[in-house]
């Protein structure tokens, strides 16, 4: 890349340089500067190099909201119906409700120590590189970049068309509607964030406040009908319930779904304002939030209409419409340590959206779209996302052995991670035991492939010209760069 150069008004010149870094020189060639922080700083020839890091902005008030507005979603206006169908009962399905937000909670205190333990940015993957070393961590990254991402991806666009094909009633909500209706919200919130982050984080805003406007009428209507003695519901509330351990494992997928993002806010660990106080703080208070208002939600949808009318419908509210493309960070972090290709974390050299991440997973989540429906894909998600939860977790567990030296901020009871892991792997194994699905088979052979990617390219490091040449096509062609930035270690 070019070193480019600008003039300050102090006299001044700066330039960025290939390395990720801002060189400072001044104007008789020496360092006159002495605000500079010297551990941070090297002196060479007249030249000062400045490190670039991620600033630290993200507070308690920030971080809950980050948290609440990335788990309230589509998962809580179409998972009451699938929670309901599998478990039988009212009754049994707000139990079920309620010990998910209860296991979000116990994986948030695990990630917080994670977190304030190893203060990294990138979530899981910087845990288990910590814990299992680099082919554990290069699974996650494949499995989150490849299937993860990507299928929560296509069901939030999915759960999209769902509503707009209501609009479409002489058509009876065709598959075909959907379906093209997903693949145009993923290609248009695709080009929003490849043209501008600015324009995104606004329309983000703007979904976020529409969704929580309309749980709030929800509950608030809902508590209304409750006063009014609507209860006729929750009488006899736990008949019919289910018993069989597979169909109580699907129905925590379902709701688990709708939990999903309780761990987010370790992704930007690096961005966070004193994450030893406020990582913790910001994952207990934005889990036990939701949780509450999941609870409402779903007493008050049982208000208005009967199980049965509830088991009717697809969908039974709007649809979560945030960014649903955001900046990968696990792809930034796993580039970076070299175990996915380089181009993924490149940045356009202009706009600075992360243009080649968006890209590919708009690619993968239409691929999804085409052959799968929501009750499915959220099978797959949620047998990849509880195996890697589980090791997460299972790594601070280890690392409480292995790695005593570390400092620990915050230290939970270690009864906490045990009990997290166990549930963990019940919600893995479960359903496989009494009702194996073929979903189940892809998401496996999808992690275990990751490695053959990782003995050849990661472990021997073999290189192949055709790489370059098209990780150099794609730069000319979408006038993408190395990304300039370089976070703490």
């Amino acid at each position: 890349m070019e070193n480019k150069a600008f003039q300050e008004d102090d006299g001044k010149r700066y330039g960025t340089v290939d390395n990720g870094t801002r060189q400072r020189t001044f104007p008789n060639g020496t360092d006159n500067d002495d605000s500079h922080d010297n551990e941070n700083v090297k002196d060479s020839g007249g030249v000062v190099i400045e490190p670039i890091k991620l600033k630290r902005s993200v507070g308690l008030i920030s971080g809950t909201s980050l948290i609440v507005g990335t788990i309230i979603g589509s998962g809580i206006f179409i998972s009451p119906t699938d929670v309901l169908d599998r478990t039988g009962s009212v009754g049994l399905s707000l139990v079920i409700w309620s010990l998910s937000g209860l296991l979000a909670l116990l994986g948030a205190l695990s990630y917080s120590e994670l977190g304030t333990m190893i203060r990294k940015s990138g979530g899981e993957y910087a845990y288990m590189k910590e814990a299992y070393g680099d082919v554990m961590a290069f699974l996650f990254a494949w499995t989150s970049v490849i299937v993860i991402r990507t299928s929560s991806v296509a069901i939030i666009s999915l759960t999209f068309g769902e509503y707009m094909a209501t609009f479409f009633p002489m058509c009876g909500s065709p598959e075909n509607i959907k379906k093209l209706v997903a693949i145009v919200v993923i290609v248009t919130i695709a080009v929003v964030n490849c043209i501008d982050t600015t324009l995104a984080a606004r329309m983000q805003v703007f979904f976020t406040g529409a969704k929580l406007i309309a749980l709030m009428i929800i509950v608030v209507g809902g508590l209304i009908r409750l006063g009014q003695g609507h209860v006729s519901q929750f009488e006899d509330s736990f008949k019919g319930s289910e018993t069989n351990p597979s169909s109580i494992a699907l129905a925590f997928y379902n709701a688990l779904w709708a939990y999903d993002g309780w761990n987010n806010l370790n992704y930007v660990t690096e961005e966070i304002e004193d994450p030893k106080k406020n990582l913790p703080r910001a994952n207990i208070l934005a889990v036990l939030l939701v949780t509450v208002v999941y609870i409402l939600t779903n007493i008050s949808y049982l208000t208005a209409m009967t199980a049965a009318e509830l088991l009717s419908v697809d969908a039974v509210a709007v649809v979560r419409s945030h960014t649903i493309l955001d900046g990968g960070r696990v792809v930034y972090v796993a580039s970076r340590e070299g175990h996915l290709p380089e181009v993924l974390s490149y940045v356009h050299c202009k706009r600075v959206t992360p243009m080649p991440s968006i890209v590919f997973t708009a690619l993968i989540s239409i691929a999804m779209v085409i052959p799968g429906n929501i009750g499915s894909l959220i099978d797959f998600f949620s047998f990849t996302a509880w195996l890697f939860y589980g090791l997460t977790v299972g790594s601070l567990i280890l690392l409480r052995f292995t790695r005593k030296d570390l400092e620990r901020p915050l230290k939970i009871p270690i009864i906490i991670p045990i009990v997290f892991v166990l549930i963990a792997c019940y919600l893995v194994i479960g359903p496989i035991v009494q009702d194996p699905k073929i979903e189940f088979l892809y998401a496996f052979l999808f992690v275990i492939g990751g490695l053959l990617f990782y003995i050849p390219f990661v472990f021997f490091k073999i290189e192949l010209r055709i790489f370059a040449k098209v990780t150099e096509f794609f730069q000319l062609l979408c006038e993408i760069v190395p990304s300039p930035y370089e976070p703490d270690d």
